[in-house]
């Protein structure tokens, strides 16, 4: 039998083609790339918290990565400028010697005058608290064409919030110790403890909301034997929280009659729902507040977005507090800033993963046009507004990142 050969114009059975090897393009493997990282002092007193903490440092210099840190970054979660040296950071002493680098790890955003330091096309990540941004920082950031990513905004690959979830668990897991706090004489409060005793009926705790910081601070809230009560929107959250907690709990949908009598009776409630396109919504009224016991507390968790309740007002860990209706209102946006020790090496271990990613990625761009999990994060790109309920917001020209991706294939 003749060995069967295979001439161009020969017609092939599928059990032939198969047979038969296919040609396609091996995938260019991108060299990586490295990095320049500036890490700038918080200008705000009440932010201590800082995006790198020495250890983490350490291990990006040793794979070939240059990071400026400004003196005095690290010290109000009491990593010092020797900590930083040692782990092979330059330690800088001007904010403009940190803001040459190419990509800016921030907690807050930057004011006015860090973005003037800022060279053209580079990187800025930080948080971003539409409660207090305006279209100027927007129109000074796209004028130096800079990449705006907000940490919040970040997913991973299974559409998880990681850096979100994780200072919301620590929000979670502290507004029960700030609502003790603020109960007690000491600070003028109803004069109560948290949860309850032997013969002493429990405190009355609402939660607003059904998500991480609700579910962290019902745990602590139950723990402590406080009588909780959860409120959300959505039916399915708090069916999830019920099983996250372990716990037997009163649950309910968001019904003004229902949620308004419950909070008459509340000795602490807690706002923790999430923004819905960029801005929380305000289900708590003036006309519920006031009906509250007094020296009750409210603790607006969500107030960097909006905030719960109509009656909140920003307020900052130097002047926590204000009282109206006779009502305790805590409405601090950084609650996670009061352990900052925690929340900077919570912050770093979701970083600095991230950073060796987009080095192998072989940069920012790349990073940002093959991860579209990354992608998400991302709110101006070169000069172009690319966050949409940004633009709707404060009324901007916006650019989908979708579109500027394909025209770079």
């Amino acid at each position: 039998m003749s060995k069967q050969s295979y001439t161009e114009g020969t017609a092939l059975t599928k059990e032939q083609l198969v047979l038969y090897p296919s040609e396609q393009l091996a995938p260019i493997k991108k060299k990586a790339e490295k990095l320049f990282i500036g890490i700038p002092k918080e200008k705000s007193k009440s932010e201590k918290r800082v995006s790198l903490r020495p250890e983490a440092v350490e291990i990006l210099v040793r794979n070939g990565h240059e990071i400026r840190v400004e003196a005095g970054a690290g010290l109000g979660a009491k990593f010092t400028d020797q900590q930083y040296s040692e782990a092979g950071a330059e330690v800088c002493y001007s904010a403009k010697e940190v803001f040459e680098a190419d990509m800016i790890l921030k907690i807050d955003p930057p004011t006015h005058e860090e973005i003037e330091y800022m060279r053209f096309g580079r990187t800025i990540v930080s948080s971003l608290p539409m409660a207090r941004m305006d279209t100027a920082y927007f129109k000074a950031l796209m004028q130096k064409k800079c990449i705006g990513i907000a940490y919040q905004f970040i997913q991973n690959r299974i559409g998880e919030m990681p850096l979100i979830r994780s200072m919301n668990e620590i929000a979670g897991s502290t507004v029960m110790l700030i609502a003790s706090e603020y109960l007690s004489s000491a600070h003028n409060g109803r004069g109560i403890i948290l949860g309850g005793i032997t013969g002493v009926p429990p405190t009355r705790v609402v939660i607003i909301g059904a998500g991480t910081v609700g579910e962290y601070a019902a745990r602590t809230a139950i723990g402590l034997g406080a009588e909780t009560q959860i409120f959300d929107k959505d039916i399915y959250k708090l069916r999830r929280i019920k099983y996250a907690v372990g716990h037997q709990m009163y649950t309910s949908t968001i019904d003004t009659g229902i949620l308004e009598e419950a909070i008459s009776r509340a000795d602490v409630v807690i706002g923790a729902m999430r923004a819905e396109k960029g801005l929380t919504p305000c289900v708590v009224t003036e006309e519920m507040v006031q009906q509250m016991k007094p020296n009750s507390i409210i603790i607006d968790v969500s107030i960097d977005q909006g905030g719960v309740f109509s009656t909140s007002e920003v307020t900052t860990h130097e002047n926590p507090i204000f009282k109206k209706y006779d009502v305790i209102h805590y409405c601090v946006p950084n609650i996670a800033s009061r352990v900052s020790r925690t929340s900077s090496t919570a912050l770093s271990n979701i970083f600095t993963p991230y950073l060796m990613k987009i080095s192998k990625a072989g940069g920012m761009d790349e990073m940002i046009f093959t991860s579209k999990w990354f992608m998400e994060g991302v709110y101006a790109y070169k000069g172009s507004l690319t966050n949409r309920f940004i633009a709707d917001k404060l009324d901007m020209p916006y650019k989908d990142l979708g579109l500027l991706m394909a025209a770079r294939i």
